[in-house]
């Protein structure tokens, strides 16, 4: 990510404002909100999902090293995995640390550095480090007393309610009282089994998506289904359904079972009047998944779509992470409407950390403004910021600084082609949740406002001649 511009810019002229250069399916560009937490849930949105819970720093993904109270040794997988499981080190390292895939809440599956579960051989009674996948006898039983444990062999709602709670029809009436025009539904690949899914996903995701269609359609919205999660993730994180952090995703066992989720959802919504676009994969990660199989799975995923809907959007998230990010602009995925999604954060970087609410603002018009206008000066697909928010690394910010950095948002994010989605519709966070900054007006967003048409743009010219527009207040 590059510094701020140089100081210096100059006037050039006042020009007459054009309000909307593109139409999408008859709105005025998407202004969507996002419904983070809903069908994928995302413990940090409600944590209070998970109060209660039993054994709960024994969650997915947790790391546990194991050892002896007779040997005072640590359990050790050899070289990460692979071979035998032993009980002979001193010291713990990478190779006595497992991470837990929870079954309930007293039966585990361990995870070793190399990705191999730990499994019984009932013939000589050894445990290994061998397993790919985790069955029966790669479960066990933890019994737990204080911080010891006893580990045997495994021989012997609330979520429906969230569900049905969190988003409901009301909050459709809402957005659509508010400007909004489309919400953007994050998925995850086990909506495909539903009502069934496989442990520990929970069943009841594909209703809820169709009443979410019902409601859009009563309320005048349109939808976007967002592939948030695939089958063996595509960054490791929470959000993307990784139980301990591994990023499997890239495998072509994996790619065909996501493409598969893909043609799934297009089939039953693909005429659905209320269907805007669909979202390929979210986030996909920079460091893991090679761009040539993004590409690859992209442009078949792009077919798929359109053998259900000739006009459905066809949205490609930019991986996230050290990546270009005119590569997906440049990598001629599709004929019609095509659509790249960025998502824009000032988190999540050090380079964040220690700007003022001015040089945040800054930072906006000054980076984040240019570099939309060089992708749209590509002639390539529409541009959508999927993700963005009202919040940053700011301190004891005032509700005028977060109205600043919000119309800031706001000004440049209404250059993206197809439009922009805030995340997300509801959080404990407060400035995440976007139905708390409009109540409380720390984001001055309105349908009114946006029938007002500014009278003039002001240009400035950044130091390497780059122009932006900064809206007048």
């Amino acid at each position: 990510m590059g510094g701020l511009a140089g100081p210096g810019f100059v006037l050039l002229s006042w020009v007459l404002f054009s309000p909307c250069l593109f139409s999408v399916d008859g709105l005025s560009k998407v202004r969507a909100v996002n419904l983070g937490g809903w069908l994928v849930v995302e413990g940090w949105i409600k944590p209070s999902l998970f109060d209660g819970i039993p054994n709960g720093d024994m969650l997915d993904g947790t790391q546990v090293q194991l050892r002896s109270v007779v040997l005072n040794k640590y359990v050790s997988a050899a070289n990460g995995g692979g071979s035998n499981v032993t009980v002979d080190r001193d010291v713990a390292s990478t190779w006595e640390t497992f991470r837990l895939w929870r079954v309930s809440e007293n039966e585990f599956q361990l995870r070793s550095l190399g990705g191999e579960f730990l499994t019984s051989n009932s013939e000589d009674g050894l445990i290994l480090a061998t397993a790919r996948e985790p069955l029966s006898t790669e479960t066990f039983y933890i019994e737990r007393n204080d911080e010891s444990v006893h580990i045997k062999l495994l021989n012997g709602g609330y979520v429906q309610e969230h569900r049905t709670s969190f988003i409901t029809a009301s909050d459709f009436d809402f957005l659509s009282r508010h400007g909004i025009n489309t919400v953007r539904i994050p998925v995850g690949w086990w909506i495909t089994q539903d009502p069934f899914p496989p442990s520990p996903f929970v069943g009841g995701s594909l209703a809820a998506l169709d009443l979410a269609f019902s409601w859009a359609q009563s309320y005048g919205l349109k939808c976007i289904i967002d592939l948030h999660a695939a089958p063996g993730s595509q960054n490791g994180m929470e959000h993307s359904a990784s139980r301990d952090g591994s990023v499997d995703w890239p495998s072509p066992e994996y790619v065909s079972q996501t493409l598969e989720v893909i043609d799934f959802l297009a089939t039953r919504y693909g005429g659905h009047p209320s269907l805007l676009g669909i979202e390929l994969l979210n986030e996909p990660s920079a460091a893991t998944v090679p761009l040539d199989v993004l590409v690859s799975y992209y442009t078949r995923g792009y077919q798929i779509v359109r053998n259900h809907s000739t006009t459905a959007y066809v949205i490609l998230c930019q991986r996230i992470g050290n990546a270009d990010p005119i590569e997906l602009f440049q990598a001629g995925i599709g004929l019609s409407n095509v659509v790249v999604d960025l998502h824009y954060y000032n988190l999540f970087d050090p380079y964040f950390a220690s700007m003022n609410s001015t040089q945040n603002i800054e930072f906006i018009y000054k980076n984040r403004a240019p570099q939309l206008q060089a992708l749209r000066d590509t002639n390539g697909p529409l541009l959508f910021i999927g993700e963005w928010v009202n919040e940053w690394d700011v301190q004891n910010a005032s509700q005028y600084e977060y109205q600043k950095f919000g119309r800031a948002q706001l000004d440049v994010y209404a250059n993206a082609t197809f439009g922009w989605s805030y995340w997300t519709l509801k959080n404990d966070r407060m400035h995440w949740d976007f139905e708390w900054n409009i109540r409380n007006k720390y984001l001055l967003f309105s349908a009114s406002s946006l029938l007002k048409t500014p009278s003039f743009l002001l240009l400035l010219a950044l130091g390497w001649g780059t122009c932006l527009t900064i809206m007048p207040r």
